[in-house]
């Protein structure tokens, strides 16, 4: 019953080592995701404003962007100084505030953005008068959704009717493309005297390289005059995001640490206790011609055993408990391998130490000791 307990009880220090780099490794990736949302992995690189001589990037600045190693997204917008309409009954000089701007099919990837009814910009409909709103656009021009089955609706953009086939989502890092309605390249060039030059250049990369590619961005897209190309800076998310990464693996290490050492006092004491009720069987096996690496061995194997088997139980449980605890949550569940493969190795490594000193007390009784006291 005493080993019973004793196994149990590593197999509650081995659980809890897996709950414990677990359940915080889901915590910190539901984090990240969140952080994430904030653009810590995105740039943006525009013209400076006041310029004497507009500056026009090339067309294809976006492709150079793309040959940057660490950058894993990169296209453009380009004002295409036209105005919105609702209809034709509007006032033709009331653009509602409203941006008009030639995209690429390629936007979304690059700004984090996702579609909130509808369908974006794509290779067919890139050349055709259709439009996709900005989620503010959408609001003042009275589309707050597009309903499948309905005729879709129609903008004027000059002179020219729009169809509108997307809403985008709330784009809180990107407020100028929310107050924007989004015109296919193709279309943009055929109907609105668009020149095909961007002027924004919209970037995601590595979070590990994002400051490497931010000090490269200019010189690509505008290698003429890089100084006067403005790059926006990484977010402020990306110096906490990588803080709590910080924060979080010195918690595991301390938790994981408390853990393992409640597990390996708990296998030592029990093994030393069984020396000590044992030791006429230590006697009877000595005069039987046991010598004393036997014994030692033994011992020792027993105490291993005892670790391993609770460890093996412990790490079941412990996974299966953060896998529904993540998932309880809401979180990404996230079993680190580490602390699996830890849980298997630290067990052995626990019964190894736990069990040599008892090993070595027991190998040390002499015969006529161990059986006189039994």
């Amino acid at each position: 019953m005493r080993a019973a307990l004793s196994a149990l009880g590593i197999s509650i220090g081995i659980a809890t080592l897996i709950l414990v780099t677990s359940i915080p490794a889901s915590s910190q990736r539901h984090l990240d995701q969140q952080l994430s949302a904030l653009g810590t992995n995105t740039l943006r690189a525009e013209p400076m404003s006041n310029q004497k001589e507009p500056i026009l990037l090339p067309e294809e600045a976006p492709d150079m962007v793309r040959r940057i190693g660490p950058v894993t997204h990169a296209s453009a917008v380009a004002n295409t100084h036209s105005l919105v309409r609702r209809s034709d009954r509007t006032d033709p000089n009331d653009g509602l505030g409203l941006t008009v701007l030639a995209a690429r099919t390629d936007l979304l990837p690059a700004v984090n953005g996702t579609v909130g009814s509808g369908t974006f910009l794509n290779s067919t409909t890139d050349s055709f008068p259709t439009v996709v709103l900005g989620y503010e656009a959408a609001a003042r021009l009275g589309i707050p959704r597009l309903t499948p089955g309905q005729e879709p609706p129609q903008v004027i953009i000059g002179n020219t009717y729009f169809t509108v086939i997307g809403i985008l989502a709330p784009m809180r890092l990107a407020p100028d493309l929310e107050r924007s309605v989004l015109v296919g390249w193709g279309a943009a060039k055929k109907t609105l005297h668009f020149d095909g030059h961007p002027t924004v250049v919209y970037t995601t990369a590595r979070e590990d390289s994002i400051e490497d590619v931010a000090s490269v961005l200019a010189a690509t897209v505008y290698p003429q005059a890089p100084g006067l190309i403005q790059v926006s800076r990484p977010s402020d998310a990306l110096a906490a995001k990588r803080a709590t990464a910080s924060t979080f693996s010195a918690l595991f290490l301390g938790l994981a640490g408390v853990a393992l050492l409640v597990g390996g006092v708990g296998v030592a004491n029990t093994m030393y206790i069984s020396v000590l009720e044992r030791r006429r069987e230590i006697g009877l096996r000595r005069a039987l011609g046991a010598h004393r690496g036997q014994i030692r061995g033994q011992f020792l194997t027993e105490s291993v055993a005892l670790s391993l088997l609770g460890g093996i139980l412990g790490t079941v449980v412990g996974v299966l408990a953060s896998l529904g605890y993540a998932v309880y949550q809401g979180w990404p569940p996230v079993i680190p391998l580490s602390a699996v493969g830890a849980g298997t190795a630290g067990a052995i490594a626990i019964g190894v130490v736990a069990g040599v000193y008892p090993s070595m007390r027991a190998a040390r009784l002499a015969p006529t000791e161990a059986l006189a006291t039994g």
